[in-house]
């Protein structure tokens, strides 16, 4: 992996090798940046495409995500640690992921997989009618996964077909959805089947349902604490992805739901991670969607116990954001995007949201030689991961940032 900051003098790729660092003459960086608050590595080990990203982080530094195979076809669910990579493989099918923070300090990972099994009704299930696993004619059928010392486990459903986990705490609690036997007649399209949250303690052999509020049909978890407050949505069933599915936010506390505060939209209100406070993190419509639920969506925290979420806003020359994940430290880390800024990832700390690209030193940004595309985790030391674009290369690959000593960093915390 590539180290890089501000004094690599990013312009001149054709000089830097891996271990290298070409410093800009003195008076130039004082002109162009103050002093870096991040020193970002470029993880170059792929597992032969082109497009790879860090989805999670634990605090040994080990970084959970995926990676295309060569030719791009589609992607495994990927490992880097200790300077390599590892293909966590799949459940028989074509493609696996690690689509959220899916990691945990004793490095289990968890996630999502296709499988050899192919789906009787052919529904346009969530790893793919979500984009996150290439699609399938005929459609494979889609199962969460736990993967640990090297061997890859299938998590059961809830007598349906599909399941999906997110999220996984030390204690190896892992949440996600799975689906029922139940044919729903809130689905659209062509999913079919209702789904509940689920968590799954494998390695116990359990399997508990978390029902949706009352009215709904469907729910979902994406992230999970020590304590086991498990965070997610409720909705209609829908099409398993967002929109209707996420009418509410909730939290489950010893697997009952309740409902906390969004930004006030009829739709898309998506926890993505909560911390050992109980403080959650995600996105949400603020009011003025059409009935169709349009996706118009901030980046939103809530505190708990608050009576309100904090719109996070969104970066300058964007209108969208979603936040992804926070630390026990209250750092938030996600993506701005749409309008004239590109996509960016972006740090919210001390009530301030900024582009990341910007506490990285000269070369990165929209049109430099390297963009922080996304920060999708961030552990307790402060350290990032995501994807970054290469403009030279064209590659779009992981990284992690590891914050140096400066005050916008490391000063007056969140409470």
């Amino acid at each position: 992996m590539r180290h890089l900051s501000a004094a690599c003098l990013v312009a001149a790729l054709c000089a830097c090798d891996n271990e290298t660092e070409i410093t800009r003459p003195s008076e130039a960086l004082t002109q162009v940046t103050p002093e870096p608050h991040y020193r970002v590595e470029i993880i170059e080990s792929t597992l032969g495409g082109t497009l790879s990203r860090g989805s999670g982080i634990n605090n040994r530094g080990w970084i959970a995500g995926f990676s295309n195979l060569a030719g791009n076809a589609t992607l495994h669910a990927a490992l880097w640690r200790d300077g390599a990579i590892s293909d966590l493989g799949t459940l028989g099918g074509l493609g696996s992921r690690v689509p959220w923070p899916g990691i945990n300090n004793g490095g289990m990972v968890v996630g999502i997989s296709q499988t050899a099994e192919l789906d009787p009704l052919g529904e346009d299930w969530s790893c793919e009618g979500g984009f996150f696993l290439p699609a399938t004619n005929p459609r494979q059928v889609c199962r969460g996964f736990w993967w640990e010392h090297g061997v890859m486990h299938p998590l059961p459903t809830l007598g349906g077909t599909h399941g999906f986990a997110a999220g996984v705490n030390n204690r190896g609690q892992v949440v996600g959805w799975a689906e029922t036997a139940v044919h729903d007649p809130t689905c659209t399209g062509v999913q079919v089947l209702q789904f509940r949250a689920v968590m799954w303690e494998p390695k116990k052999g359990r399997t508990q349902e978390l029902p949706p509020l009352p009215g709904d049909s469907a729910s979902s978890a994406v992230g999970i604490n020590e304590r086991g407050q498990a965070v997610g949505n409720s909705g209609d069933c829908d099409q398993a992805v967002g929109r209707f599915t996420a009418k509410s936010s909730v939290i489950w506390e010893h697997g009952i739901p309740r409902k906390i505060p969004d930004l006030g939209g009829v739709t898309w209100h998506t926890p993505q991670d909560i911390n050992e406070a109980g403080d959650v993190v995600g996105f949400s419509n603020p009011p003025g969607e059409n009935p169709v639920g349009t996706f118009i969506a901030h980046a939103f925290l809530w505190k708990y116990g608050s009576e309100t979420a904090i719109d996070l806003g969104t970066l300058p020359d964007n209108i969208l954001s979603q936040g992804q994940a926070l630390n026990s430290r209250g750092q938030v880390v996600g993506v701005a995007f749409g309008g004239t800024g590109g996509t960016r990832a972006f740090l919210w700390e001390d009530g301030v949201m900024r582009d990341l690209n910007a506490l990285v030193g000269p070369g990165f940004g929209l049109g430099q030689p390297y963009r922080l595309v996304s920060a999708r985790d961030i552990n307790d030391a402060g350290v990032i991961t995501g994807d970054v674009f290469e403009a030279a290369t064209g590659l779009t690959v992981a990284f992690r940032a590891t914050p140096v000593a400066a005050p916008l960093v490391t000063a007056h915390r969140a409470r």
